[in-house]
């Protein structure tokens, strides 16, 4: 097993659980969360009772409780992180971090380009430091190259990209590393890491598995998950 797809299994096997309180319609959207690694629970408040909320529980302690108003919304990329600072609830904040290190399943490729422009966006803000991406495929880097070009361009960030080539080889990007891929193992995957440039909090990664029915896989804002994200890629 790849050290990627090693990622996965780990982040895969911690355990979460959301309860959602309200009424019949807000216990029903429970569903919208059943694509995330996560149990999932509704429960129906009586009339006159208090707002729908979401209580989320790890390894069964209770760790944030949100407004459901608040999350709505928050399963289906882009995700933006609240900024420091930003006056969002502590509950709401907890949510962020539970959906940063859970596993999604059957996620299409548009959406996970839209997680991908997260995480380069990112990087082009802060300029510097390290970003990582394989792109599996030698078309889909030829498709991404411009992009990648201005952020080396714009930028002083070190920039490598990876693919396996195809019978045009693999693109020449001006101020980016590009290494084709020999690993079946890593092929795989579909990865965008940044190292955050010297700020933990600006870490940011992806993995993401492919699979006959879309893309399981997870995306986080842990920085030491992103260094065992950059680390699984080859030097």
């Amino acid at each position: 097993m790849s050290d990627l797809a090693a990622l996965v299994r780990d982040v895969r096997n911690r355990d979460h659980r959301f309860t959602v309180y309200g009424r019949r319609d807000d216990v029903d959207a429970a569903d919208r969360f059943r694509n995330r690694n996560v149990e999932v629970a509704g429960r129906t408040l009586p009339a006159g009772g208090p707002a729908p909320f979401v209580v989320i529980e790890e390894d069964g302690e209770v760790v944030g409780v949100a407004s459901l108003a608040d999350v709505e919304g928050l399963t289906e990329p882009p995700i933006r992180r609240p900024d420091p600072g930003s006056g969002v609830s502590e509950g709401f904040r907890v949510f962020f971090e539970v959906l940063d290190d859970t596993v999604f399943t059957s996620m299409s490729r548009a959406e996970l380009l839209a997680v991908s422009r997260e995480i380069e966006e990112r990087a082009y803000r802060v300029g510097t430091g390290a970003l990582r991406a394989s792109f599996q495929r030698a078309a889909a880097l030829r498709a991404q190259a411009d992009v990648y070009r201005t952020l080396a361009a714009d930028t002083e960030l070190a920039i490598d990209v990876y693919a396996r080539p195809d019978e045009r080889g693999l693109p020449a990007v001006h101020g980016v590393r590009v290494h084709p891929l020999a690993d079946p193992a890593v092929e795989r995957h579909w990865v965008v890491a940044f190292d955050g440039g010297g700020d933990d909090c600006q870490a940011c990664g992806l993995v993401a598995q492919e699979r006959p029915e879309g893309y399981d896989g997870f995306w986080t804002a842990d920085a030491d998950i992103v260094a065992r994200i950059a680390a699984a890629l080859p030097a």
